[in-house]
């Protein structure tokens, strides 16, 4: 592997390792449109700049980088730079990075697409600010109603639309982007394995065969807010009670289903106050199963098991997004495999904004062994060799496919 490229990607990602660290959860948080999202978005306006490509702004928010003309059967790659709260170094950077330096590399070597490319990076893809996850690649392919996503609110009360507009963006000009989507031949996303399944075969790479069928839910419980000392035991409403008993139902039902997870991994209590008997408490469960029924079936266990933890409470349970099974062309998975000398096929529990494109354009991806197979975590790692070994596999994947 050329010094050149090792320098690039230890380059590409050092000059990103100080945008958006969080001193108090660990890691990093980057959230869409907040001040370091906005300073990666310039970082890759910059990065892209100094390769010679044409960074453009779609009306959803996605940043696309164009090696030479815009135009229809393109090779898109890419993946995104926002992160969950307290997130890693490489769940999406990894992929915009590496695609990056594979083409830096093919220009270095002088080769010249036949068709076009581009590098595309993903808004909101981790659905940390507005609570939808691959909100960018949604609203691009059609996949949640314009109206849906302008009213979606972050935790400051602020809507989708309103800070569209901060960011410069037309909020209604936003959803289907049949123009972008007919652009794209192929959209291929390398990503850093989020789990142990390349630990356990051995490899540095594989391709993705599926995505698991997965939701997010909201879970309210409202009683009655009150003094914490005045109120005696006997008299309350407390919907922090009724929320802890369901998140034990949560994982009770989870593990009833063989193969499902279920997880609550945000709680907020209204008002807030340590000495406040809440008044309303909101709990967000994330639901995953491999086919779509059982991801129904589990939340609905979970539904009725919650309706019946009252404490003088009433509770709710709302969809906030849903994603089917995802199942990856498996004739171009078992093209780019054999292209890359026979690696495996992997499926994965995690949502990817490649996954909401397979419905509408063809899509692959690769993962990059996680030597930790933690993720959503600072633990979250990759080491340089495999990470040079993507980049060796996208320059390998380009040259055949462009």
């Amino acid at each position: 592997m050329p010094s050149a490229v090792a320098h690039g990607m230890l380059a590409g990602l050092s000059e990103i390792a100080d945008i958006g660290r969080d001193r108090r959860a660990g890691g990093y948080s980057r959230h869409l449109w907040e001040p370091a999202e906005h300073e990666l978005r310039a970082w890759f306006a910059e990065r892209a700049a100094r390769l010679g490509l044409d960074v453009e702004v779609d009306r959803n928010g996605n940043t696309w980088a164009w090696w030479g003309a815009p135009g229809p059967d393109a090779v898109v790659i890419g993946s995104h730079l926002d992160s969950v709260p307290g997130g890693g170094a490489y769940d999406g950077p990894l992929g915009v990075v590496s695609a990056l330096e594979a083409v830096a590399r093919l220009q270095a070597a002088g080769f010249v697409p036949g068709r076009p490319c581009a590098v595309l990076v993903f808004a909101e893809e981790e659905g940390s600010r507005f609570g939808v996850a691959c909100l960018g690649s949604r609203l691009l392919s059609g996949a949640i109603d314009a109206d849906k996503a302008r009213s979606l609110t972050d935790r400051a009360g602020i809507t989708f639309a309103e800070a569209a507009v901060t960011a410069g963006i037309d909020p209604a000009h936003l959803g289907r982007d049949q123009e972008s989507l007919d652009r794209i031949g192929l959209f291929l996303e390398l990503h850093v394995e989020q789990g142990r399944g390349l630990i356990d075969l051995g490899e540095p790479l594989a391709v993705a065969s599926s995505i698991l069928a997965h939701g997010r839910w909201r879970m309210s419980f409202t009683g009655q807010g009150n003094h914490a000392g005045a109120t005696l035991m006997s008299d309350r409403s407390d919907p922090m009670v009724a929320a802890a008993r369901a998140i034990v139902d949560v994982q009770e039902a989870a593990l009833a289903s063989p193969g499902s997870r279920a997880t609550v991994g945000r709680i907020e209590a209204l008002p807030g106050g340590t000495n406040v008997i809440p008044s309303a408490v909101h709990a967000w469960l994330d639901a995953r199963a491999e086919t779509d029924d059982q991801v129904h079936a589990v939340v609905a266990d979970i539904s009725a098991r919650v309706q019946n933890q009252h404490a003088g409470c009433s509770a709710t349970v709302v969809e906030e997004s849903w994603t089917s099974t995802v199942t990856f062309d498996p004739d171009l998975a078992a093209r780019l495999a054999l292209a890359l000398g026979g690696i495996p096929a992997l499926p994965t529990g995690a949502g990817h904004d490649a996954g909401v494109l397979a419905a509408t354009v063809p899509t692959a991806m690769l993962f990059v062994r996680n030597p930790t197979g933690i993720s959503h975590s600072p633990e979250e790692f990759a080491t340089l060799d495999d990470c040079l070994a993507g980049v060796e596999a996208l320059d390998t994947l380009l040259r055949e496919l462009l």
